[in-house]
C-alpha cells in the first residue's frame, strides 16, 4: 500500500453539471434582446455642459446648441451649398476663359481681314 500523505493534487474532483440554463444573452437575436432587456442602441444621446450630442451613422452629431452655435444639420446644409457655389464659380470662370479666347480669335481674324482689305484698296487697278 503506497503511502499517500498529501493526496493527488493533479486530479481534482469533477464539478456537477449545471441545472439552470445559461443567463447569457448571446443566443438572442436583436429584437428578442431588445424586448428582453429594453435596449435601444440606435439612439445614444449625451448631454455635456448643456450641449446635447447624438450618435448617428458612426458620428457624434450636435443636436441643439446653446450660445449661438449652428446645428449639425445647418452646417451640413451650408457646406453643401458652399460646394455647389464653388463648382458654379469654377464653371463660370471656365466659360469666361472660353469666351475671352473666342473674342481674341475673332479680333485677330477681323484684324487680318482689315489688313487684307487695306492691301486690296492700296493696290493699283489694272
Amino acid at each position: 500500500m503506497p503511502l499517500n500523505l498529501f493526496g493527488n493534487k493533479f486530479s481534482p474532483k469533477k464539478t456537477p453539471p449545471r441545472r439552470a440554463q445559461s443567463l447569457s444573452n448571446l443566443h438572442l437575436d436583436s429584437t428578442a434582446s431588445q424586448a428582453e432587456f429594453g435596449l435601444d442602441c440606435n439612439n445614444v444621446k449625451l448631454n455635456l455642459g448643456g450641449n446635447e450630442v447624438m450618435f448617428e451613422d458612426g458620428m457624434w452629431i450636435q443636436e441643439n446648441t446653446k450660445g449661438g452655435g449652428a446645428s449639425h444639420y445647418e452646417v451640413t446644409r451650408l457646406r453643401k451649398q458652399n460646394q455647389q457655389l464653388l463648382e458654379e464659380n469654377n464653371l463660370l470662370k471656365l466659360k469666361m476663359d472660353i469666351l475671352l479666347d473666342m473674342l481674341a480669335e475673332t479680333s485677330a481674324v477681323s484684324n487680318l481681314h482689315d489688313n487684307e482689305l487695306k492691301q486690296l484698296r492700296n493696290r493699283p487697278n489694272r
